[in-house]
């Protein structure tokens, strides 16, 4: 009997999944990731592992890699400001490499023959999944069941469920797609495909809506140590509670939310509400704290840099050789990137209105127009004529 490793998140398609593969005659071994996508509130570790049994799993592996998807994930695209298209933060797409990682790591451990995930044929996560496999171990095969069975509909799923005493939820059709981590939700699918339609309360999860927000702004000040976060006003966190606490306080002010219509790698656009309170507020006070520290050279060619660096984790590139190139130019320009950054949050907006470093490029005798003066305003004129030399008729 072959051993194939699922990436199990305890829904309908991949309970399913497990028998389906089992009925085909594999050993199902299943693995939950938890990227601090709320498991253990909303539901229960114990309760998706029985699950899994139920569905035909020999063995559930559950593991808590939430430090290892901060760090070693979501700190370089901080460092990188990577932010695809402009708009997206890359939460789900910064998390399935490592799902992929850890799915290569258990089956070399199991000795499996093969690897599934429960993505669909037109999403941007089978990319991910399989080209990140590929590179780990190209001799494991890929299996994804949602693009080959025999199942046409949602409500054909919950039949088959039904039948092999599968304990699922069905007492509500969920209107939404919804995929959570540490780092942000992505949000789709429903009314949401509709590009008129203003998005409804109900398809946030954790940011509240104007008519909910605090009247008051509150104040956060972000002391970051080479690019990384280490402080919120003045007290040292741990970096996974640093996030968890930006996401409630930024989440109150109704920070982190976008209506995006982006450009998925198999080449359709689709609709995409994203939250990511947390990656707003820290991508906005790395981004200005490297503006103070970073000579203009190097700021202007990383912003080049960044559009690729978000194109690679996007399309799945995760462990491609270009990204790990580009690891190292930007990891060299973090080395003065230290200060603290003030932020105001209010109403839905978060804004910079303070910032220190030691590292500041900023000289206020250089840039004030009132006393204390020393820019020689006479070399202008020479500047001016040497550097439009080439332009004169």
């Amino acid at each position: 009997m072959k051993k194939v490793v699922l990436a199990y998140s305890g829904g309908l398609d991949t309970s399913c999944i497990v028998r389906w593969l089992k009925d085909k005659g594999y050993q199902v071994i299943c693995f939950v990731a938890d990227l601090g996508q709320g498991l253990g509130k909303g539901e229960d570790l114990d309760a998706i592992e029985e699950r899994a049994e139920a569905a035909g799993a020999s063995e559930v592996y559950i593991k808590d890699l939430q430090d290892e998807f901060v760090e070693d994930f979501c700190m370089p695209a901080l460092k990188a400001n990577a932010i695809y298209e402009g708009k997206y933060l890359l939460a789900t797409a910064l998390g399935r490499p490592l799902i992929a990682k850890h799915l290569v790591q258990i089956a070399h451990k199991e000795k499996a023959d093969a690897i599934a995930h429960g993505c669909t044929g037109k999403g941007n996560d089978q990319v991910r999944f399989e080209v990140t496999a590929g590179i780990l171990d190209s001799k494991l095969e890929v299996l994804a069941p949602v693009r080959i069975w025999e199942f046409k509909s949602r409500e054909e799923e919950i039949e088959y469920a039904k039948a092999h005493s599968i304990p699922i939820d069905v007492s509500k059709k969920k209107p939404y797609s919804i995929d959570r981590n540490i780092w942000g939700v992505s949000i789709e699918a429903g009314v949401l495909e509709d590009l008129d339609v203003e998005p409804p309360d109900d398809a946030y999860l954790i940011t509240k809506s104007p008519s909910h927000m605090s009247s008051y702004p509150k104040y956060l000040d972000i002391y970051f140590e080479k690019g990384v976060p280490k402080k919120i006003d003045g007290k040292s966190q741990k970096l996974k509670n640093l996030i968890s606490y930006l996401n409630e306080v930024g989440g109150a002010h109704g920070v982190g939310r976008v209506d995006s219509v982006e450009n998925r790698l198999v080449g359709i656009k689709s609709r995409e509400i994203y939250e990511a309170p947390a990656a707003t507020i820290l991508h906005l006070a790395h981004k200005d704290l490297e503006s103070v520290v970073l000579d203009r050279e190097l700021a202007h060619f990383k912003e080049i840099v960044t559009l690729k660096y978000s194109e690679l984790i996007y399309f799945g590139l995760w462990y491609a050789p270009l990204k790990k190139a580009l690891d190292g130019f930007i990891e060299a320009t973090q080395s003065q990137v230290t200060g603290s950054i003030r932020v105001k949050l209010s109403k839905g907006s978060c804004s910079v209105v303070g910032r220190k470093s030691t590292h500041s490029l900023y000289k206020k005798e250089l840039s004030t127009y009132g006393k204390g003066d020393k820019f020689d305003q006479k070399l202008a004129e020479g500047f001016i004529k040497l550097w439009g030399l080439p332009y004169k008729k």
